[in-house]
């Protein structure tokens, strides 16, 4: 008999009001022209044209004024081109040219999904027997670019999620701060990097450490490079070096939000160059480390418009950000889910370098990663494409329960669960023949058809809580009882590969 799947009626459906401001450039000449016919309306018509605009827009976006003045300083070096005086121009001209340079961008317009759920690190307030979660989805609008953003509500002893409402004022981070890099620490992942690749650049590696401080930015950075390529012959190890330079670089930032805004407000919008297409499937965790502090990671793949990068974002409170790129040898392909806990001292996480297999991954450096050892292969037809894990590991007595995500015929996917020993997670000691959960009737119209994806699942109370998108274009959560769920996977009749 198949496990029993509780599937609930309540569904995560994307919001088409939810907007965000974005700066909007379409290029220098078109923009020095723009400029130029702003500035040539008389002071009236500039008054008139932003009172218009404000009151359209104000009660759309927190802050619009401060939006608009933020857009125009961006256009600065552009009017210093134009040999125009920005500093003396009138309050209201310089936010009515802001406004020009700005777009609504409504972010969950094209699809809502591939859900991760965990438990809110606030749990005042809360009844007994309820938890306070946050559910994160990836929400993608227009041209398919991607952001994470966040729901939060209760979940009570019925299993209801009581979502809150998510408010309509949306916001990106009010402050963006650069990373500092100190020169002999990135000097010396530089090295590390190295011994991944197989090879050495000697010369390159002298020239780009003349031309750093001893602290130094990532624009700074990007100037010595500059120099570097100058001085180099442009032969394929040396273009391979650059690469990775700026690679090690380029995604390094922290992010704050306003301390008035709701977690479900907050949106994390691509900012770095590598990520400027998308940021995809973000797998959350509570990571719980050995002094008993409490880190909230996830891991999320970059996509710049050809090729991915994975990368860690981490927080404690969900309104200051870290982010840093993951790199070493197994920082190759979607899907790594931390363990929620070191294993035997180290970090553990689950990957999948070849597309197609499951593997494990330990370091002493949360963002270093070097090899992986080969734990899962597909097995049933209905996973034979490929395999992966739909989120963080969740630790029972009996072992560590992963979902994972198995693509068979006509492209379908559907959820899996193995059991994996809790001391050594290499070993899987149980998985399920059949699918937990394939797309029903219901669930297999979407953007992409034929798809439950989950990045995340949490127990509760005896229960596994498996929030999962349905065919991108939504997404909903379904129960399943965990004694019944471990006596299947332990059952010898039902595994297979264990």
């Amino acid at each position: 008999m198949p496990v029993t799947v509780e599937r609930k009626e309540k569904i995560f459906q994307p919001d088409l009001s939810r907007v965000i401001a974005r700066y909007l450039f379409g290029g220098e000449e078109r923009s020095k022209r723009l400029i130029k016919a702003v500035l040539a309306l008389s002071d009236n018509k500039q008054q008139e044209v932003l009172n218009q605009v404000l009151r359209k827009y104000s009660r759309r976006h927190r802050s619009i004024q401060k939006i608009f003045t933020s857009h125009f300083k961006r256009l600065q070096p552009l009017m210093e081109q134009m040999e125009i005086d920005h500093a003396k121009l009138p309050e209201h001209l310089k936010m009515l040219l802001g406004s020009y340079f700005t777009m609504e961008y409504s972010i969950e317009a094209a699809a809502f999904f591939n859900p991760s759920i965990i438990e809110h690190p606030d749990q005042t307030s809360v009844a007994p027997g309820q938890k306070r979660v946050i559910i994160s989805f990836r929400a993608t609008g227009e041209g398919h670019i991607s952001s994470i953003v966040f729901r939060q509500g209760i979940l009570g002893k019925d299993r209801d999620i009581d979502i809150e409402p998510p408010g309509r004022m949306l916001e990106v981070p009010e402050h963006v701060k650069n990373h500092t890099y100190h020169k002999k620490s990135f000097l010396r992942k530089l090295r590390e990097m190295w011994s991944d690749s197989g090879y050495r650049n000697d010369e390159a590696y002298e020239i780009i450490s003349d031309q750093l401080q001893s602290t130094f930015t990532y624009e700074e950075l990007k100037h010595g490079l500059k120099e570097v390529q100058i001085k180099l012959e442009p032969r394929q190890e040396n273009l391979a070096f650059l690469q990775e330079v700026n690679w090690l670089a380029s995604s390094h930032y922290e992010m704050t939000f306003s301390a008035d805004t709701a977690v479900c407000e907050r949106v994390i919008f691509p900012i770095a160059e590598t990520e400027k297409n998308g940021i995809e499937d973000a797998r959350f965790v509570r990571f719980v480390d050995d002094d008993g502090d409490v880190t909230y990671y996830a891991t999320y793949t970059a996509y710049d418009g050809i090729s991915i990068l994975p990368k860690l974002l981490m927080t404690e409170d969900f309104r200051h950000f870290k982010v840093m790129p993951i790199h070493g040898y197994i920082a190759q392909n979607k899907g790594m889910a931390m363990f929620p806990r070191r294993i035997k001292g180290q970090y553990a996480m689950l990957c999948r370098i070849d597309g197609v297999n499951n593997y494990i991954a330990y370091s002493d450096n949360i963002n270093v990663w070097r090899e992986a050892k080969l734990i899962q292969t597909p097995n049933h037809p209905w996973e034979l494409v490929q395999m992966g894990n739909c989120g963080s590991p969740l630790e029972t007595e009996a072992g560590w329960l992963v979902i994972t995500h198995g693509v068979g015929p006509m492209r379908e996917y559907a959820l899996g669960v193995s059991l994996l020993d809790l001391e050594n997670p290499e070993q899987e000691i149980g998985r399920l023949k059949e699918p937990l959960l394939s797309p029903n009737r219901k669930e297999r119209e979407g953007y992409v058809p034929n798809v439950v994806y989950s990045c995340g699942a949490y127990l509760y109370d005896g229960d596994l809580i498996i929030p999962y998108a349905m065919s991108d274009y939504a997404s909903t959560y379904a129960i399943v009882n965990v004694e019944e769920l471990l006596a299947k996977l332990l059952d010898v009749d039902t595994v297979s590969g264990g």
